[in-house]
């Protein structure tokens, strides 16, 4: 029968995690990002990878979580479980901060966007990597009683890191997005690719990887002894969850194609629909 046990005279866990809710949503998280590498691989989108990464970083945080339900008291699949759990908003943002760039680029709307594409992905990604960095590191000190306070601290600062970024990068999306809504209809031109509906899948995403990120700061800041740290539901319905439906709106929403092709010496960002492979970035005139 699973029980709480102690490692070093202290409790890792306020509760014994549950077997079959870990392997299910390890099992979901699994299927979801085998998925995505097929759909990658298939239309050569590379710049997916770090979704995908973030993808297969789920079930292996849920797995440690599995094999914890019997090892309450083993270092080890606590560390993992929190490290692995942690990480993936991080990679997924990576990818969302990309496809931004591209569909500025593929709509030739440079000039509505705050920062410019090239340095926006650079920007964000930069700031990713910190949050990466930050959280990792003070998810190493949580197995440590010593040193739990400080690890908390280290990864509340990553956690609200990462809330303004992602703020920051929600507010360039919604500048472009109105600036070059009015340059349409102000212009009477059209452009023949899906750039609103590939904004509304960032705005969903973006918003449901900011939820998850409040919950896991005010987590930290309540403490270990906390009420969303001694409850596994907390977990999750407002990480677990959240982070299925990302994976489920990128893939659904999202268009195959959004590649840089080399054409000449130039380079074009190719945005079509599922059933067109020609590419479509050229804006038109009514």
């Amino acid at each position: 029968m699973p029980a709480l046990e102690t490692y070093k005279g202290a409790y890792l866990w306020k509760y014994v995690p549950n077997f079959a809710a870990a392997i299910t949503f390890g099992v979901l998280f699994l299927v979801l990002t085998l998925a995505h590498t097929y759909k990658a691989y298939k239309h050569r989108t590379w710049y997916a990878i770090p979704f995908i990464t973030g993808g297969f970083s789920e079930p292996m945080g849920y797995a440690c979580r599995a094999i914890a339900t019997h090892h309450t008291g083993a270092l080890v699949p606590f560390l993992l479980q929190a490290i692995f759990l942690l990480l993936p908003p991080c990679l997924f943002a990576g990818t969302l901060y990309m496809v931004y760039s591209r569909v500025v680029r593929a709509t030739h709307g440079e000039r509505f966007s705050y920062v410019s594409p090239r340095w926006c992905t650079r920007i964000f990604i930069a700031g990713d990597l910190l949050c990466l960095n930050i959280q990792s590191t003070g998810a190493g000190f949580l197995p440590k009683p010593k040193l739990v306070n400080a690890g908390n601290g280290v990864i509340v600062t990553g956690l609200g890191l990462q809330v303004l970024i992602f703020a920051g990068f929600m507010w360039c999306c919604v500048l472009f997005h109105r600036k070059f809504s009015l340059h349409l209809r102000n212009t009477g031109q059209t452009v023949d690719v899906p750039w609103e509906s590939v904004l509304w899948m960032l705005y969903g995403t973006s918003v449901l990887i900011s939820i998850r990120n409040i919950f896991r700061l005010v987590e930290f800041i309540a403490g270990h002894d906390g009420y969303l740290n001694s409850n596994e539901w907390t977990v999750y319905v407002f990480d677990g969850v959240l982070m299925l439906l990302v994976m489920i709106s990128f893939y659904v929403w999202y268009p195959p194609q959004l590649q840089i092709e080399e054409i000449g010496t130039e380079s074009m960002i190719e945005l079509t629909g599922e059933d067109n492979n020609v590419p479509q970035n050229e804006p038109s005139r009514k």
